[in-house]
């Protein structure tokens, strides 16, 4: 995994607000949650509240960060897991007795 700690992860955003300072946060706390599905509480401006609860949608799935690297999309993914599919045998040699 590359290392996190470098030189752009200490630059200062001018244009954040202070109530955004993310020192302290850990990186992945919710990830297996959201993966689970999350739900979205909206407050409006005239006290009403929205909520809406998202699921994955059936077949999908989330790749971790050093997988993405290699699979930027949906195509690069199917591609590489039909030429792994191809390299397995299709039916199991019996034993020799």
């Amino acid at each position: 995994m590359p290392n996190m700690n470098n030189e752009s992860n200490n630059i200062i955003d001018e244009d954040m607000l202070p109530e955004y300072d993310f020192i302290g946060g850990v990186r992945g706390k919710h990830y297996q949650d959201y993966r689970q599905g999350h739900t979205v509480t909206i407050h409006q401006e005239d006290s009403t509240t929205i909520v809406q609860h998202y699921d994955l949608t059936e077949g999908s799935i989330i790749l971790d960060p050093d997988i993405r690297e290699y699979f930027p999309n949906a195509e690069s993914v199917n591609h590489a897991l039909r030429t792994l599919i191809n390299l397995v045998p299709r039916t199991i040699p019996s034993p020799k007795s």
